[in-house]
């Protein structure tokens, strides 16, 4: 197993277009029956070749493999469990209910139809759940697609590539390599939905490049997401967590911990729990730790290196980098909040105490900086919850922890403004991937009840029509 990737041609991409277009234009894919089987082969897949997988992922971003599996492989087996057992719901027609009488025969209908061919660009720091389980969906809800995976993850995208036609319809699904230009390539055509994740940088052009097709797009950002220990948290539980969740990828995934608000007055107590729990993760220090991956590419390393250089801040943990991409987890105190680390997402293992004077304090310094894709709120208070829920925006709220709303595929997970828009997990990878169809039957016999509608008007038309008769309801106190 080897690094290199091999890019899919310039000249293949409007043949594999067109193929998959045509698929879908067949019809096969509404059918349940194929989706289930595409679907059950993409568990297959997962399965099958967990250990082919879990290296590349080792090989390209140092994942141990603990992380690979609980991670980035296994949700996406859960993802397709989920949908063999749910699909028959997820699919069924519905009829609104509280209809008004004069249309209650209309037999009103919302079907959930599948979109057509789509595209899902995704990065290189979670390839497996951010490339398949949007596919999952996209499968679940009968669509054809293409994925485009990372080219800074090459063995993992070459597993993709090689392991994807082995499995699943090729007819219906194929996955493109390459880089800026492959992508280009691939924007050039009109897609019934484009499922992005990455830089806001990129996701600009992504979206820029969607509007000229008028293609709905799913946006999947990020930006620094805040944590706050509030002054009532337990600080020895919150920093064991808030630690775990940053040492997660080495930093390296959208909704890592970026910054920390601290009371000042917690400032030495959360500190000296950092150090404990920082010693007892990684008793030899993490760049000796099997348990810890390295940055992506060099460019990376040099661009972190050099915040670090450059903090205003104390470096109260790690601080140093290696040969082999390596770098300390690091902890950096007293950090002003017009600092080089505060300026945009970290994307690395650097993370940022910043002292405030309580939770309002650290509201209003959320409140003024771009919506990010989660806030992490450590607190006992339901009151201080209740404050957050109501002053800041994000696109979840986690309490008391960090990472872990990626487990819960129960409800959606996507951003708010800058940090993107649109979302998937469970059901919801289904919904982004359907258009809600709407349908209404107006039955011939009701022609004598519509008559006031043709021409000419009367004065007794508009009367009984107008504002359809309608109070409007005085507002409840």
């Amino acid at each position: 197993m080897s690094g290199q990737l091999e890019y899919t041609p310039f000249d293949q991409v409007p043949k594999i277009y067109a193929r998959l277009k045509a698929t879908f234009d067949s019809g096969i894919t509404k059918k349940l029956q194929w989706r289930r089987q595409q679907l059950y082969q993409l568990g297959k897949l997962l399965q099958d070749n967990e250990d082919r997988l879990v290296k590349a992922i080792n090989i390209d971003v140092g994942k141990p493999r603990l992380e690979a599996v609980v991670a980035d492989v296994g949700p996406v087996v859960y993802a397709v469990a989920e949908a063999l057992k749910n699909l028959d719901d997820w699919v069924k027609p519905e009829k609104p209910s509280n209809l008004p009488e004069w249309r209650s025969g209309w037999d009103t209908t919302v079907y959930r139809a599948p979109k057509g061919i789509v595209l899902i660009i995704s990065p290189w720091n979670y390839p497996y759940v951010i490339t398949l389980g949007p596919l999952v969906g996209a499968i679940a809800a009968g669509n054809t697609a293409i994925i485009k995976p990372s080219e800074y993850c090459p063995t993992v995208s070459q597993a993709l590539a090689d392991l994807l036609p082995q499995y699943l319809d090729t007819n219906a699904f194929a996955c493109v390599n390459g880089d800026q230009y492959v992508a280009q390539a691939l924007l050039d055509h009109r897609f019934a939905h484009i499922f992005f994740t990455g830089s806001n940088r990129v996701g600009r052009l992504v979206a820029a490049a969607a509007a000229k097709h008028v293609t709905p797009l799913t946006l999947e950002l990020g930006g620094k997401c805040p944590t706050v220990i509030a002054e009532d948290a337990d600080i020895d539980l919150s920093v064991k967590r808030i630690l775990y969740g940053k040492q997660n990828n080495l930093g390296q995934i959208c909704v890592s911990p970026d910054y920390c608000l601290v009371p000042k007055n917690k400032m030495d107590a959360v500190v000296a729990a950092f150090h404990k729990w920082h010693k007892t993760f990684f008793p030899e220090g993490t760049l000796k730790s099997p348990d810890i991956g390295h940055v992506i590419s060099e460019i990376h390393h040099d661009r972190l290196s050099n915040l670090v250089k450059n903090t205003r801040g104390k470096v109260i943990i790690g601080g140093k980098t290696a040969a082999g991409k390596k770098m300390e987890l690091t902890v950096v105190k007293d950090v002003p909040l017009d600092d080089i680390l505060m300026q945009d997402e970290v994307y690395g293992p650097i993370l940022s105490l910043v002292p405030v004077e309580d939770t309002d304090h650290a509201i209003r310094i959320i409140a003024e900086r771009p919506t990010p894709l989660v806030i992490y709120l450590f607190t006992s208070s339901e009151a201080i919850r209740d404050k957050f829920l109501e002053k800041t925006a994000s696109g979840t709220l986690v309490l008391n922890d960090t990472y872990q709303q990626l487990v819960v595929h129960e409800m959606p997970f996507g951003g708010s403004g800058e940090s993107g828009y649109g979302s998937y997990l469970g059901k919801s990878s289904f919904d982004t991937f359907t258009q809600l169809r709407s349908y209404v039957h107006v039955p011939l016999a009701a022609d004598p009840h519509l008559a006031f509608r043709y021409p000419p008007y009367s004065d007794e038309a508009v009367n009984a029509l107008s504002n359809f008769g309608m109070r409007i309801p005085l507002p409840k106190p």
